[in-house]
């Protein structure tokens, strides 16, 4: 078995993450500690507000955070997460998480990821810490 790249990585990912696809979730680039990725709101996304509900741009950013982490070719799950939100999103509104490596450690890995709207203003800034596992991702 051979390792594989930051792409296949992330395909193999979203080929089982039946949530981020749901949300609509498209991975539009991934290297090694990186991705970035968008998702459309809906109006199904809205709150009360009729405003898109915090767990929308939350959950674009813990998958950005997710695929970024584990680009870098070992498993890694989240073991904690923050956001702040900026703006209200609306629906109509295009979300871009841009998911970049703070720091890499041999256990734990530290990311920022920065989330726009189709205008480019920071709607929130979501900071996630991840463990890194032993097991690498490889072909099967």
């Amino acid at each position: 078995m051979s390792d594989m790249s930051p792409g296949e990585i992330v395909d193999k990912m979203m080929a089982k993450d039946l949530f981020s696809q749901w949300l609509g979730i498209q991975v539009e680039d991934v290297q090694k500690g990186y991705c970035r990725c968008s998702l459309p709101i809906r109006e199904e996304m809205l709150n009360g507000f009729w405003i898109a509900h915090g767990g929308i741009a939350y959950a674009l950013a813990d998958s950005a955070l997710a695929f970024a982490a584990n680009s870098n070719g070992r498993m890694a799950v989240s073991v904690e997460t923050s956001i702040s939100h900026y703006l209200p999103c609306k629906e109509g509104d295009q979300l871009t998480a841009e998911s970049e490596c703070t720091h890499l450690g041999g256990r734990m890995g530290y990311y920022l990821i920065h989330i726009t709207n189709q205008k480019k203003q920071k709607v929130a800034l979501f900071k996630g810490a991840v463990y890194r596992k032993k097991e690498k991702w490889t072909k099967d």
